[in-house]
């Protein structure tokens, strides 16, 4: 079985490596330092030795341990099964300085709560895990996980080892993930045809926030994929779709916009607004007079010397504003501020500028416009210019907020989607959303298998899996009925936040699916009147399915190993 050790800094090591073990354990030194010990007398003049407790360590072992791991885990799991499906509760969190988040997203709930607790944290990493590979799925896995240990201990109870247990959910496993694949159903989509797509992105959504547009901003985020997946690769690189949010406006106010938003303005106020045909000269260098490395000092004792220098000076922004003019400019975008002499000759140029503009704004309009980052004025030439249709700068309500919107750029390979909300907390929330259906629209580019939702997935599986325990003759056919038994925690939980009864919903599902041989069967979550998901159009990604299943596994199984729990406590 494995140890798990926890530091007196919070640390967590989960290991059955004996070195590891000792050197973790902080085994106390057989003779204390002088601080640790006091000499007394008793009443005969004898002296002894008081030795003080140099640390308190906790310590559970065996069963204990593991009833203890799997209470922890159960209750961070019951923390997250409101938040599941199309009625799932929002959570609100307030962090140490103040700061409020609204959200049902499970990585993010999971991440905010700051969970102490050794297990604790190991289900905070699995739903980061699930985040960061699929995008989706983040409060599934979570529920999943806490219902297997749950099944788990109730087999402990009966006797079973524990290790059994995690060969049995392995052996379960194995057979979920075979049946996913078997009644998973692949579909046709192109750029022209993105309609499969758009709907699956519904799915995502309609637990979320947005529900009530969510057509509209399933289809913002399909287009957004779609701009720039690699369909020959069948690959996208998320990170050249940025996701702005400003607040105001209302949230069907969102719009997918072909290029880049700068959260800048232009630096004159007399500077044309909107430039059409702009060809752009994106900088790395600053507007100012070139500064040595080493520390000097200018004596100016005349003001025929000074008028020389403000002169020189002079010369120094004419000829950069001039390199910008005559390679065919009509925008400058440049990394570094400038002041206000420079931007002064910009603005009789009539060179529009924006400043302060970061490296990875920078980057994306690079890759927009097909134009180059240039560190020198020197370098500049027309072969290096960025190129879009229309560059505007816009302003928001009463207030005195500009944005800048590069639209209709020449290399189109980055887009930007402009969210508008009533305050910052829909924006965020809106945010987290759209990225959680930009996730699902990417795995479908890269795996166009889908299985259906409502639960109807996680039936089939428990179907499945209990007809194969009877073929199993050890102990580990009592784990893979526990495990059909957890997998119809989801079901459970979706018909329970909807409203309905849930134990005889899913067991009139249940029945239904294995009468009439159909996996497509599940919880009629918007009481539309039918338990066909296909019918309903609620799809899932298979990838995602399977790797919610295989995630929650590997981690129960890890937590069944540990039967040592040794906390270093803080010295006294």
């Amino acid at each position: 079985m494995d140890k798990i050790l926890q530091s007196g800094d919070g640390d967590i090591t989960i290991t059955n490596d004996g070195a590891t073990i000792l050197e973790q354990m902080e085994v106390e030194q057989q003779h204390p330092s002088r601080e640790e010990r006091s000499l007394a007398f008793d009443e005969f003049g004898r002296p002894f030795i008081i030795i003080k407790d140099s640390g308190t360590k906790s310590r559970i072992r065996g069963i204990e341990a593991q009833k203890a791991n799997i209470q922890a885990a159960k209750s961070v799991a019951r923390t997250l099964r409101s938040s599941l499906g199309p009625k799932g509760m929002d959570k609100i969190l307030q962090s140490g300085d103040g700061d409020i988040t609204i959200t049902n997203d499970g990585a993010t709930i999971l991440e905010q709560m700051e969970v102490e607790h050794q297990i604790g944290k190991l289900l905070v990493e699995l739903s980061r895990s699930q985040d960061y590979e699929i995008g989706d799925g983040t409060t599934g896995v979570v529920v999943l996980a806490g219902s297997l240990l749950e099944q788990a201990e109730v087999l402990l109870d009966r006797g079973i080892h524990p290790l059994r247990i995690a060969e049995g959910y392995e052996m379960a496993s194995k057979i979920a993930v075979a049946e996913l694949q078997k009644i998973s159903e692949a579909f046709e989509f192109s750029k022209d045809n993105i309609e499969p797509l758009v709907r699956t992105c519904m799915t995502t959504l309609s637990s979320k926030i947005v529900n009530r547009c969510k057509r509209e901003m399933a289809e913002i985020c399909v287009k957004a994929v779609m701009a720039v997946a690699d369909m020959d690769r069948r690959d996208v690189n998320l990170d050249l779709i940025k996701v702005e949010g400003k607040v105001g406006g209302k949230l069907e106010d969102t719009v997918l916009v072909n290029g880049i938003v700068l959260d800048k303005d232009i630096s004159h106020p007399q500077m044309a607004k909107e430039i059409i045909d702009a060809k752009i000269a994106i900088l790395t260098c600053p507007f100012e007079p070139p500064k040595p490395k080493t520390k000097h000092k200018i004596d100016i004792d005349t003001a025929e010397k000074y008028e020389e220098l403000r002169a020189q000076e002079e010369k120094y922004f004419k000829d950069m504003v001039k390199q910008c003019k005559d390679s065919g400019a009509t925008l400058v975008i440049c990394q570094w501020g400038f002041d206000d002499e420079a931007n002064h000759m910009l603005m009789h140029e009539k060179l529009p500028a924006i400043r302060w503009v970061g490296g990875v704004e920078l980057e994306l309009l690079a890759i927009a416009t097909g134009g180059r980052i240039v560190p020198r004025f020197q370098e500049l030439t027309a072969e290096k210019l960025g190129r879009a249709g229309k560059v505007r700068e816009v302003s928001f309500g009463t207030t005195k907020d500009r944005m800048i919107i590069v639209e209709d750029c020449a290399a189109s390979k980055a887009v930007t989607i402009f969210v508008r909300g009533g305050n910052k907390m829909m924006i965020d929330e809106t945010k987290r959303s759209l990225h959680d259906a930009i996730c699902v629209a990417r795995n479908l580019v890269r795996s166009n298998a889908i299985v259906y939702g409502g639960g109807s997935a996680e039936i089939a599986c428990g179907i499945a899996v209990e007809n194969a325990a009877d073929a199993v003759p050890g102990v580990e056919q009592y784990a893979m009925r526990a495990f059909a038994d957890a997998l119809d925690a989801i079901p459970t939980a979706l018909a329970e936040n909807s409203g309905l009864p849930p134990i005889e919903t899913v067991a009139m599902i249940k029945s239904e699916q294995i009468k009439m041989n159909n996996p497509h069967l599940g919880i009629d979550c918007k009481e539309t009147g039918t338990n066909d998901m296909k019918t309903q159009g609620v799809f899932e990604t298979l990838i995602g399915k399977q790797q919610q299943i295989l995630l929650a596994t590997q981690v129960v199984k890890l937590i069944l190993k540990i039967d040592d729990v040794i906390t270093s406590g803080q010295y006294q």
